[in-house]
């Protein structure tokens, strides 16, 4: 394993994360390369009470940003795995939404076993939607 995950209260978008492990038992990680310790980048769930159409509910939605230096070296897929396996031992579904450009996240999220349940309306952006059941 090329990344180590840390905990955090406070993710990269800061008070939306906030209380998240508190009061939903679930968050973000702060993930790291295990050689340097450099920051690169955070996975996890999150509930963000986002205005999508249609809601995604009470559903722990999974998000995920690594810096484009750390891309395309199968650390994403290493990292969102394992918060996936975290979150099978007590959640039976997650989603997340991903705008329609964004190959390289829908081909993580295909591979890890997400599948588009919809097309969303997110303000002005039409994101496709998927779910994950383990």
């Amino acid at each position: 394993m090329v990344a180590r995950a840390h905990q955090t209260k406070l993710g990269g978008a800061s008070s939306a994360y906030a209380g998240h492990w508190q009061l939903l038992g679930y968050g973000y990680f702060l993930v790291t390369e295990r050689e340097t310790g450099a920051v690169i980048g955070e996975f996890g769930l999150a509930d963000l009470h986002r205005d999508v159409t249609p809601p995604l509910g009470d559903t722990p939605e999974a998000g995920w940003v690594m810096l484009p230096h750390y891309q395309g070296r199968g650390l994403a897929q290493e990292a969102l795995s394992a918060v996936l396996s975290w979150a099978d031992q007590t959640m039976p579904r997650t989603v997340c939404m991903i705008h329609p450009d964004n190959t390289p996240s829908l081909r993580l999220a295909n591979k890890l076993g997400y599948v588009e349940y919809a097309r969303g309306k997110y303000g002005e952006h039409t994101p496709i939607l998927l779910e994950r059941s383990r």
